[in-house]
């Protein structure tokens, strides 16, 4: 019974070191992907006593003014597994996943929506970049239909790699249309969680717009001139979980102004977007179960299973090496050498002879009574068993003569 149990557990421990050396190379980097499955998320910003423009269409007339107020931003993230799994180019296959991403700008007032736009896009599932994907395409003004294709994403868009580094990175951008610097500006605790801080900034870039667009803005805001353009400014900063690459906090200082050729610059856009807080609290805890899972496949799994397994070895080892009880008394009693037999005399005596006895040396046995109380003789048959018992009579004193 004990070598089979110390043979169990021998085997049990060696399954378990290898299981030990096999988590961080094997299970690990399993975790540390972007997952198929991932479930929905919805991210909030909001931007108080924001100015931003607003088009409105009756008909066949336009209305266009620059109110105030305060703005909610709502993100929806909806990855799509069965798309990731049908439509992805064989490149891609089990290094990407498909999202499709919704964001709609809403008055918090009156719920008019200011601005909305749908996407579709490739994210590679560790890095987090986006994956050069042909059938990716950016709906920006609420077309019923979309060319697929119309955009080219790069760089980091709705989260940064698993392990992000101390380094800049390029974030892309919606209005510009492309990926622009990060710089890494330190690591903050948001929360109870160290996160890396990364800066934005875009300053006075022109934005491509359409140049009916265009001739409808300068109308109604420099009526004098003859042409202009729409320039972009936005310090975006993200804080990001350096383990899983999520973004814990985003804030966004947005401005847009009309410049036209003739005449004074008008505000289009002033608005200062920051995450609300149960936003933040959501992200960090998600962060929180994120990085417990990937602690404990990384790191304190294979410690656990590396002690566990080297014990199991090594009681292992003893149980089957270890004697027995009995075997050990045995080999005990085999290993002590035999007991000596006492000399032999060297002048034996016959047992037929008596032996013979020094006279002067032996003391003579005293003689014993007979049928004493200490013999082994039984003594004579009393023969007045049958008259009455007598009294012994009392021993005369000293010095007296005993009368009859």
């Amino acid at each position: 019974m004990k070598l089979r149990v110390g043979a169990a557990l021998f085997g049990l421990g060696v399954l378990l070191l290898v299981f030990a050396a096999g988590l961080p190379f094997y299970v690990a980097p399993a975790v540390t992907k972007l997952p198929y499955d991932l479930e929905p998320t919805t991210s909030v910003a909001e931007a108080k006593n924001a100015r931003f423009l607003k088009i409105t269409r009756v008909g066949d007339s336009v209305s266009i003014e620059v109110p105030q107020g305060d703005l909610v931003s709502s993100v929806e993230v909806i990855p799509q597994p069965d798309d990731t799994k049908d439509r992805l180019p064989e490149e891609l296959k089990g290094d990407a996943v498909i999202w499709d991403v919704y964001q709609t700008v809403r008055r918090t007032d009156n719920q008019d929506v200011v601005s909305q736009y749908s996407t579709e896009l490739a994210l590679y599932r560790i890095s987090g970049a986006a994956a050069p994907w042909k059938e990716q395409w950016l709906n920006e003004a609420g077309a019923e239909q979309t060319p697929v294709g119309n955009v080219k994403y790069s760089g980091q868009i709705y989260k940064f790699p698993f392990g992000t580094q101390k380094r800049d990175y390029q974030i892309f951008d919606r209005d510009l249309k492309k990926a622009t610097p990060a710089k890494f500006v330190g690591a903050e605790k948001i929360k109870g969680i160290e996160t890396y801080r990364f800066e934005q900034r875009i300053e006075n870039e022109v934005l491509a717009t359409p140049e009916s667009s265009l001739q409808t803005l300068v109308g109604k805001f420099a009526p004098g001139a003859t042409s202009g353009q729409v320039v972009y400014s936005n310090t975006r900063t993200v804080w990001v979980d350096p383990v899983t690459g999520s973004y814990v906090n985003v804030r966004e200082q947005q401005r847009k102004e009309l410049r036209p050729d003739t005449g004074t610059p008008t505000v289009l856009l002033d608005a200062d977007f920051n995450y609300t807080d149960d936003t933040v609290s959501r992200s960090v805890e998600t962060v929180e179960e994120n990085r417990t899972k990937i602690g404990l496949i990384s790191f304190w799994g294979p410690i656990a299973a590396g002690v566990l397994g080297l014990i199991a070895v090594v009681v292992g080892v003893w149980l089957v090496t270890r004697p027995s009880g009995s075997a050990g008394a045995t080999a005990r009693h085999r290993a002590e050498p035999p007991t000596p037999a006492p000399a032999a005399d060297p002048s034996p005596t016959r047992v037929d002879q008596e032996p013979v006895r020094d006279p002067d040396t032996v003391e003579q046995p005293k003689p014993q009574p007979v049928g004493g109380p200490l013999t082994d003789e039984i003594p004579p048959a009393s023969t007045n068993w049958k008259s009455e018992p007598t009294t012994p009579a009392q021993r005369p004193a000293s010095g007296e003569v005993e009368r009859r």
